[in-house]
């Protein structure tokens, strides 16, 4: 992985691929008048700044970070909430921006259906799939509406999902089965994530499976706990049931893969599931507002459209001459939303893609994985703290998360921030701290981070005063 900051930006693919010659154009008709990008507030500190430079790693690693505009006097570990754009990205953005401000009408006319679908083919690569597989979308949360909202759902068939699972599950799957007239049905994965087992939660979610199971809604890596789901595991069993049904009745599985989604070494083959829905904002730093549906060997035929496409030319053709569209999607073009979007941001995906892919899938699992581990083994040290995550790799990922005795964990993250340390807390109805260290970060990062830890105490009682 050893490249200059120029190579590692003309790998990258900082032109923006071949033919892109109004945004080249565009850049090159004047100065660059940009605004720097604002400087984040530090809170007060009643010591001197630390001198975030030592935090450099002196490897190969240094020239990824240098691609982020973080600010310099924090440590930045809360990747998994909304990603820094790294500079190949942020100049592609600016760059379809000035072309669009120079003549949007036009430009969008000519460039959308190439650039569009050069982001749609840089998932595909990305995850192993053919182009027709892949929808964009504008979030985690939009394409998982737009997979429980769809799919061909009779009443009294049922969708399997977990305690454990992120509210946006809960509701999707809650709203789809108002609309069809299906049931929800959930299960706990385990009764403590201290003893939990990838063959116990494999085994609760096979048992649960019935004759009017239609989905299983899964979350890849749980953003309350960093537990890691077996998915592979599971749909290899859902697999085996299917060979016994009728293919209309055939089990679904469809993953929340976000939190998986480019820090794990993942392909839809290696996976396995049906649907894999993930935002690009997060661990990809990919523009925001960009996510993806991926569909496995099945494809779309079991969701029915949500929102009118204007990528798939059937719906078109069809509403052109006065017949109503076809019921079945073929492609990702026909679950893909239309109206008019971001479109720098949507066109500019592909460079998030590429900036991985210049470094290596296997390289960021294994950093990520690197990184996660030190700081749930330094946790072990530290008196009064709980760690949450399950220390197995093949049980977690790039989320750490944790308890401190006495300390809400809201209070543990004003705290860290005190220390110049960005945490966030988990919002589920049980909430825990989370540590999220990502390829920006370094392992010094991490052994401040830990440093600091070890110091937060809770705050003393306040006294009360009595009335004489």
């Amino acid at each position: 992985m050893r490249f200059t900051r120029r190579g590692f930006m003309a790998a990258a693919g900082l032109t923006i691929g071949a033919g892109a010659t109004t945004i080249a154009a565009t850049r090159e008709s004047g100065p660059d008048t940009r605004d720097p990008p604002p400087k984040a507030e530090a809170p007060p500190a009643t010591e001197p700044s630390p001198d975030f430079t030592r935090f450099a790693s002196g490897d190969e690693w240094d020239n990824v970070r240098r691609q982020f505009t973080f600010s310099p006097d924090m440590v930045h570990l809360s990747a998994l909430l909304l990603a820094a754009h790294p500079e190949p990205v942020r100049q592609a953005i600016e760059a379809y921006r000035r072309a669009l401000d120079t003549d949007p009408t036009q430009y969008v006319h000519e460039n959308n259906d190439r650039l569009r679908d050069a982001s749609m083919s840089a998932a595909a690569r990305y995850l192993g799939v053919e182009t027709k597989q892949v929808a964009l979308t504008e979030s985690t949360t939009m394409g998982l509406a737009l997979v429980y909202h769809g799919l061909k759902l009779k009443p009294g068939q049922e969708i399997l999902v977990s305690e454990q699972d992120y509210y946006v599950t809960h509701e999707a799957t809650r709203l789809a089965a108002r609309r069809t007239g299906a049931l929800i049905r959930r299960l706990s994965l385990f009764p403590d994530i201290g003893e939990v087992t990838a063959d116990a939660m494999v085994g609760r979610i096979v048992e649960n499976i019935n004759d009017k199971t239609r989905a299983v809604a899964l979350t890849y890596v749980h953003s309350s706990t960093g537990l890691k789901m077996p998915v592979r595991q599971i749909a290899d069993r859902i697999v085996e049931i299917n060979k016994k049904r009728d293919e209309a009745d055939h089990v679904l599985l469809s993953v929340d893969g976000v939190h998986g989604f480019a820090n794990q070494d993942i392909t839809m083959e290696s996976l396995g599931c049906d649907f894999f829905v993930a935002g690009c904002h997060k661990w990809l730093f990919g523009p925001r507002g960009t996510g993806i549906v991926v569909a496995g060997k099945r494809g779309f035929k079991d969701v029915l459209p949500t929102i009118p496409s204007f990528t798939d030319g059937a719906s078109w053709a069809a509403w052109q001459k006065g017949r109503d569209a076809p019921d079945t999607i073929q492609t990702g073009w026909g679950l893909m939303p239309g109206g008019f979007k971001a479109f720098e941001h949507q066109w500019a995906l592909a460079e998030a893609f590429k900036f991985h892919e210049t470094i290596g899938k296997q390289k960021v699992a294994a950093r990520t994985a690197e990184l996660a581990t030190r700081l749930k083994e330094g946790m072990g040290a530290i008196e009064k703290l709980r760690l949450i995550t399950p220390n197995p790799p093949e049980l977690s990922a790039g989320i750490v998360s944790f308890d401190i005795e006495d300390m809400s964990p809201n209070a543990v993250v004003r705290k860290l921030r005190e220390r110049r340390i960005i945490a966030s807390v988990a919002p589920y109805a049980r909430p825990h701290v989370r540590l999220t260290p990502a390829i920006t970060n370094t392992p010094a990062e991490i052994d401040y981070a830990l440093e600091e830890l070890g110091k937060i105490k809770a705050d003393p009682p306040k006294s009360v005063s009595k009335r004489s």
